[in-house]
């Protein structure tokens, strides 16, 4: 029998949580053909991974690669990494489904964080549509909650009427029915914040087994209030919850999972392995009466003395925020928000007022943790530890300066998390960045390495396998995984793309 690819001579990690075992992997068209001792001759190709380990390609469960997955260089940040398929549409915000209003709203408030696609109006399938074999790797989508409110409602603060709330349903079922993965909500961010759980159940009732993920109103020392609304949510739905990002002190956040499980609901959470994070800068500094969602109100605001008490109150906040966005002021990316004032030669405030302004809202910037430090690294170690964890990078890629989980996030769980750490054995985090998610996610078909399933295999060295990228130097390439297929096709040989583009918007 004769294969299209056999990788030969590795130890296969085939996502079931079983120890590395010696075997070939053969690949016929899109699908693993064979797990085993295998002949390669008469293959059309073979990889040699001896010394190396197979497993099934990695699942990011919250990447912000919405409009960046097109770009060549963001494809080859992942699979470095080994990640095949990102899920998008994180945070309740991303360009589908809606009108051309929607989609300018969501492009513009959300553009530190998810960059521009497109002008709308678009809906999901058109959205799919468009990554369908357009890019090296896999994309799944999640409908953005905060997307069809402000479709349905505008930027209205009100209190969703039964109407709303029937018009926002419709636009769950049909995206449902175009491919989505699942329900997002950013309960941080506009409009979703203005959502209670009632509106937020009502729209998971469609959801049929996909899960509702959900970055929290509320994380760190208030996490008790982000995980019981979360809890109500799933009360009253019945859905699946996955939390974005959980992180804050390991202590506060690991009650509240075991809680949230004794009382049934069906709750995985995603976390990365660093203490900062990155976000737009009107989150961070902005009190709830400015409204984001409407910018020309908001910076008359930020421009009138209508903030002068507020701003004295992050005193304490400059100094943990490091500018990674901002068009037009470019220089200061990559410095401090003091060390940029400095150099402006005004106080920490006066130069937030002025990157706010003159980029419209759309800084963005890296935060530090106030927990940073051994205690704060010790809690995203247990948290990684838990059964309910899945990988996710968080990776924002817009900016001169990100944050660098988007170029080292999963190749810093293999190497500190498994190799330096122990944090994790080889098979499980196999468990936790593949098979785990992918399960998820409704992607039946990946995260396993066995006969019948889609061929995305990673190939990795695991002496070598580590991120590179740091603060100073966010963009750094991982190193350590050097070929990667996606759809039975080589994406990554010897750690460079082979300009394949096979990656599949994936649907349940």
């Amino acid at each position: 029998m004769t294969f299209d690819v056999v990788i030969s001579g590795g130890r296969v990690l085939d996502g079931t949580g079983a120890p590395p075992f010696r075997a070939d992997v053969a690949i016929s068209g899109d699908r693993l053909a064979a797990v085993g001792r295998i002949d390669p001759a008469g293959a059309g190709a073979v990889i040699d991974a001896t010394g190396r380990f197979v497993a099934p390609g990695f699942v990011d469960c919250h990447a912000h690669g919405d409009a960046a997955v097109f770009d060549p260089a963001v494809q080859r940040a992942a699979l470095r990494q080994g990640v095949t398929t990102f899920v998008l549409g994180q945070d309740g915000l991303s360009f589908a489904p809606g009108s051309a209003a929607t989609v300018a709203y969501a492009s513009r408030y959300f553009a530190a964080v998810n960059g521009a696609l497109t002008d709308g109006p678009l809906s999901v399938r058109e959205l799919l549509d468009g990554y369908d074999g357009a890019v090296a790797l896999n994309t799944a989508y999640l409908l953005p909650h905060g997307t069809i409110r402000y479709d349905v409602m505008g930027p209205s603060p009100d209190r969703a009427a039964p109407a709303d709330l029937d018009a926002m349903v419709r636009r769950v079922e049909q995206g449902l029915s175009e491919g989505a993965v699942g329900l997002s909500s950013g309960l941080e961010y506009l409009p979703g914040r203005y959502a209670d759980a009632a509106e937020l159940a009502a729209l998971c009732a469609p959801l049929g087994g996909l899960p509702y993920v959900t970055h929290m109103r509320a994380y760190g020392q208030r996490a008790e209030t982000g995980m019981t609304e979360v809890m109500e949510i799933a009360e009253l739905s019945g859905a699946a919850v996955h939390v974005s990002h959980l992180h804050g002190p390991a202590d506060v956040l690991l009650p509240l999972v075991e809680q949230a499980l004794g009382k049934g609901v069906d709750l995985t959470f995603d976390t990365y392995p660093y203490l900062r994070g990155n976000t737009i800068l009107a989150m961070v500094v902005l009190p709830p009466s400015v409204p984001g969602a409407e910018p020309e109100a908001a910076m008359e605001m930020i421009g009138s003395g209508v903030l002068d008490d507020w701003w004295p109150t992050l005193d304490a906040v400059w100094p943990r925020l490091t500018v990674s966005h901002a068009p037009g002021l470019e220089w200061a990316e990559g410095l401090t928000m003091v060390a940029a004032a400095e150099r402006a030669e005004v106080p920490p405030a006066e130069f937030c007022r002025r990157l706010l302004t003159e980029t419209r809202l759309e800084a963005g910037v890296v935060t530090a943790r106030p927990d940073e430090g051994p205690q704060g690294e010790q809690s995203v170690r247990r948290m990684l530890r838990h059964p309910s964890q899945t990988g996710g990078s968080d990776g924002i890629y817009v900016g001169g300066h990100p944050h660098p989980r988007g170029h080292g996030a999963f190749a810093r769980f293999l190497g500190r998390h498994v190799r330096e750490l122990g944090d994790w054995t080889w098979e499980q985090a196999v468990t936790h960045l593949s098979a785990h998610p992918a399960r998820r996610f409704g992607l039946l078909d990946r995260g396993l390495l066995r006969q019948g399933c889609a061929a995305d295999v990673v190939v990795f060295d695991p002496a070598t396998v580590t991120d590179l990228a740091t603060y100073p130097a966010p963009r750094t390439l991982a190193e350590g995984v050097d070929d990667v297929l996606v759809s039975g096709v080589p994406v990554l040989a010897r750690g460079e793309l082979t300009g394949a583009t096979p990656g599949r918007a994936l649907r349940p």
